[in-house]
């Protein structure tokens, strides 16, 4: 036992010895960004509370895959593809926003007057109903990312091996929802949020250290094609979402609802902006591995130890809470939308077995587009309710703008594929 001791003693001692400035600067700032979050003041602000919300679902591990993605189809111009991806989101919220101030009225209230209010009335009940297996896709995704970066961080990546531990966390997630076994979980969304920012914070100051310290670019720029837009169009689900802000009506006030929105968009922009632009310099790395979901893994280990620790264990709480969250979410809809014929409880079995088929008949680029394709078909319907709306109530400035964002919609729902797809 004594022998064991020293051990682990000498391990911490050789482990701490080995660290940089740059090791000690990611810790202060992930300690520093963690106490911030973790805040009691903080929590208690009522917008946060409802920014919080959107902000997890669209800051996901998902910038962690963005990276190697858009390199992969845009070469070191990545950045303007995030750019576009952000502000196509950004639009699309706006159309939200405006369907949460003006269409909501008229979709709620009791009496049904006219075929006008039936089709929007339709129109938002198949919405919802898409969202709902939207919501089962992404769980596929965020488990299957939850495995492959165990694997990939702490064991050897295997495919097979993968696939079976995100088999068995979608059958717990589904059985436990089922059995009303969860509600223990719920403590991890507080801290899951705080140590996904704080992490994100981290890496973005390594990597501005790391670009001042080795200022220099090469260029490398891919052609854009048809099939470059449609790749670009699969990868939608990076951003998604904000949505959520529409659904928490039995918790804020219309109001908050569409500045937690809002802000949640903005923030998240910044953040996945920042790290597309100060991650580029080290794009060269990713030429030496196969376009992997963890190849992010291989450059922050490159910039500091600390943050290679980090990356490997942070994202691992922050996918289980989302799955989870949206699992719940996706049974609650199911639940809403078949006016209680499928129940929750069934709902969550069922969501867990189409989730165990797609995890087996597809990888993870394929699971991102197919998830993409179900958000953007759910944004596309949303803006053709606030294109209808906006033209009924005569506001017309939205007009041209709803028709865009549901033409793109429609070409993303239709074009949008995997990398390789």
């Amino acid at each position: 036992m004594a022998r064991i001791e020293r051990v682990n003693i000498t391990f911490v001692v050789e482990f701490w010895e080995k660290l940089t400035a740059v090791d000690w600067v990611v810790l202060v700032s992930f300690l520093g960004m963690l106490a911030f979050l973790l805040n009691p003041r903080l929590e208690r602000n009522k917008l946060w509370k409802a920014t919080v919300i959107p902000l997890a679902s669209i800051i996901g591990s998902g910038y962690l895959v963005c990276a190697p993605l858009l390199y992969y189809i845009l070469g070191d111009w990545a950045v303007l593809g995030m750019a576009f991806i952000v502000l196509l989101a950004y639009l699309v919220g706006s159309a939200l926003r405006f369907n949460m101030r003006y269409a909501e009225p008229l979709l709620y209230r009791e009496e049904v007057k006219g075929r006008f209010h039936l089709f929007l009335v339709e129109t938002e009940r198949i919405s919802n109903i898409v969202l709902a297996f939207a919501y089962i896709i992404s769980v596929a995704f965020y488990l299957r990312l939850l495995s492959a970066f165990i694997f990939s961080g702490f064991f050897e990546p295997n495919k097979v091996l993968e696939n079976l531990l995100t088999t068995a966390l979608v059958l717990f997630i589904g059985i436990s929802e089922y059995l009303k076994g969860l509600e223990f979980l719920n403590f991890l969304d507080r801290y899951g949020v705080a140590i996904k920012l704080s992490i994100i914070f981290a890496f973005l100051v390594s990597l501005f250290i790391h670009d001042i310290k080795h200022f220099g670019l090469h260029w490398e720029e891919k052609p854009i094609t048809f099939e470059t837009l449609q790749v670009l169009a699969g990868i939608l689900l990076i951003v998604q979402g904000f949505e959520t802000s529409k659904y928490l009506k039995e918790a804020f006030d219309l109001e908050t609802r569409i500045l937690s929105m809002k802000l949640a968009q903005i923030v998240s922009g910044a953040i996945y902006l920042s790290f597309i632009l100060l991650i580029t310099p080290l794009f060269h790395l990713l030429d030496k591995i196969p376009l992997t979901e963890t190849g992010i893994i291989l450059i922050a280990g490159a910039i500091s130890v600390v943050l290679g620790f980090l990356i490997r264990v942070g994202p691992l709480v922050s996918q289980f809470t989302a799955a989870v969250a949206d699992t719940i979410s996706a049974g609650g809809l199911v639940y809403t939308e078949t006016h209680g014929r499928i129940s929750s409880n069934i709902g969550y079995l069922l969501l867990a077995v189409v989730d165990v088929i797609l995890i087996w008949s597809a990888n993870i680029f394929q699971i991102i587009a197919f998830a993409s394709k179900a958000f953007a078909f759910y944004y596309m319907l949303q803006t053709l309710i606030a294109l209808l709306v906006a033209y009924k109530l005569r506001k017309r400035v939205y007009v041209p703008l709803f028709l865009f964002l549901t033409a793109v919609l429609a070409f993303i729902t239709i074009f949008g594929k995997s990398v390789g797809g």
